[in-house]
């Protein structure tokens, strides 16, 4: 049978020692709530080991400095997994089969093969879904000239795609 925890004992110890804790774990994390969270995880990971007794301040320590390190880890991979994903749009979220991968390429391919001019009006309109006196507006032409690049940048885009696909 376990020992009973003598409460008294555990505030007195925690008293003692939580501010030296907390400032440790300030030094290893990364924000305030890091920290917090460090001390009372190493803390109750201890306890659960360690028993009624308090634990050696040096475990603690090493405890609090190892779960830094496996959250700080843990952050890096999350961000540079959110960063590829942003980053690399090529890959689908969800897998649409190799007809609509290829197509999407060969899109892609036509898209960069248009002047600049015709490609520009052809994303603000299919992608910015800006209206042709919208893109005007922001291109500094009239609306009549972006309706006649989006119309060529189009037929284009069906020469180039059926030159691709076939």
């Amino acid at each position: 049978m376990a020992e009973p925890l003598n409460q008294e004992m555990w505030r007195c110890w925690i008293a003692d020692h939580a501010p030296k804790l907390l400032l440790f774990a300030r030094q290893t994390a990364r924000s305030e709530a890091d920290a917090e969270d460090l001390a009372q995880g190493a803390l109750v990971e201890c306890w659960q080991r360690n028993g009624a007794d308090p634990p050696p301040l040096a475990l603690l320590l090493a405890t609090i400095r190892r779960r830094a390190i496996d959250l700080a880890r843990r952050e890096d991979r999350r961000v540079n997994r959110e960063q590829t994903v942003a980053v690399d749009d090529t890959q689908p979220w969800f897998d649409t089969g190799v007809e609509q991968r290829e197509f999407s390429r060969a899109i892609q391919a036509a898209l960069a093969e248009l002047p600049p001019e015709q490609r520009e009006v052809i994303t603000l309109k299919i992608w910015g879904e800006l209206t042709f006196a919208e893109i005007g507006e922001a291109l500094g032409i009239p609306a009549n000239t972006a309706a006649s690049r989006y119309r060529y940048g189009l037929s284009e885009l069906r020469k180039l795609t059926k030159q691709v696909l076939t």
